[in-house]
């Protein structure tokens, strides 16, 4: 992809997303994750309606008339955006890939943690850590993220969360918003999501595409493993052959749901051809 093509990709996605985050996300985002807490802001005169218990009586007593409190959220949040770059992200049978999906879908978070003046800080990975963008604000910074969700070329085909969340851990001391993004065709991950979930506040978006499901009955067929680079001959008439592998794709899924639910971590699904919007805004009422 040359720079041109890059930039305009970057606009296009810039576009869609901030629209989204300006009138649909942005207030959702905001009472779901709140800040630490409230900081007082300024006294000024008692208006009909105000609670009494925020009544200064200090200065009501100075000046003869109610004054009262004002507080404000205590919000400074930083968001942490953890993307799979592995191989398996670059499939899809509809009119998008996984990973780009993927980018949409942080994109979108971004530009509502934006306007909510939160930092927003990217971590790359496969099996290794790819990239880390330490959380940072402003514009020119979320349209980096972008940039690097869509033109970053991965070292490993591979995929290994549990390495990415040791990283999370070492790197981010406070608490942050965390969204996992990947298809989580991968395991052994359960015990390190625990002790993530623990300091953070984690939500896993588990991104696929319907072909990934089930192998349809096509014959002898040549198939590659996206993640190893493997070819085979795979011969899809055999029952026992989509059987164990509707197996393999149910059980991963299985441990992905039950991974993030028992940790206490949130949790959602959403196909390449469905609506991330509908999804993600469902997730936020449910969690509001």
């Amino acid at each position: 992809m040359d720079t041109k093509e890059l930039l305009k990709k970057v606009r296009k996605i810039e576009i869609k997303t901030r629209r989204l985050s300006d009138h649909v996300f942005g207030g959702e985002y905001h009472s779901t994750f709140k800040g630490r807490g409230m900081t007082f802001s300024e006294v000024r005169q008692y208006q009909f309606g105000d609670d009494v218990r925020s009544i200064d009586w200090n200065v009501t007593a100075r000046y003869n008339e109610p004054f009262v409190k004002v507080f404000e959220e205590e919000r400074e949040l930083t968001l942490m955006l953890v993307a799979d770059i592995s191989g398996s992200e670059f499939f899809g049978t509809d009119s998008q890939f996984k990973n780009e999906i993927i980018t949409e879908i942080a994109a979108t978070l971004a530009f509502s943690a934006l306007q909510n003046n939160d930092k927003i800080g990217l971590i790359l990975f496969s099996d290794e850590i790819e990239l880390f963008i330490p959380p940072k604000k402003g514009k020119s910074h979320v349209l980096r993220l972008i940039r690097e969700l869509l033109e970053f070329k991965p070292k490993s085909e591979k995929t290994d969360l549990s390495q990415a969340l040791k990283y999370l851990t070492n790197v981010m001391k406070k608490k942050a918003i965390v969204f996992v993004l990947s298809d989580f065709i991968t395991d052994n991950y359960k015990d390190t999501l625990r002790i993530v979930a623990r300091k953070h506040d984690v939500t896993g978006i588990r991104v696929y595409d319907k072909r990934e499901e089930e192998i349809p009955n096509l014959g002898m067929v040549q198939m590659q493993d996206a993640e190893t680079g493997e070819l085979m001959l795979v011969n899809t008439n055999a029952k026992s052959v989509r059987t164990n592998y509707n197996k393999y794709y149910r059980e991963r899924v299985d441990y992905f749901q039950e991974s993030f639910t028992k940790s206490g971590a949130g949790a959602l699904s959403c196909r390449v051809d469905e609506s991330y919007v509908k999804k993600l805004l469902g997730y936020f009422k449910h969690r509001a």
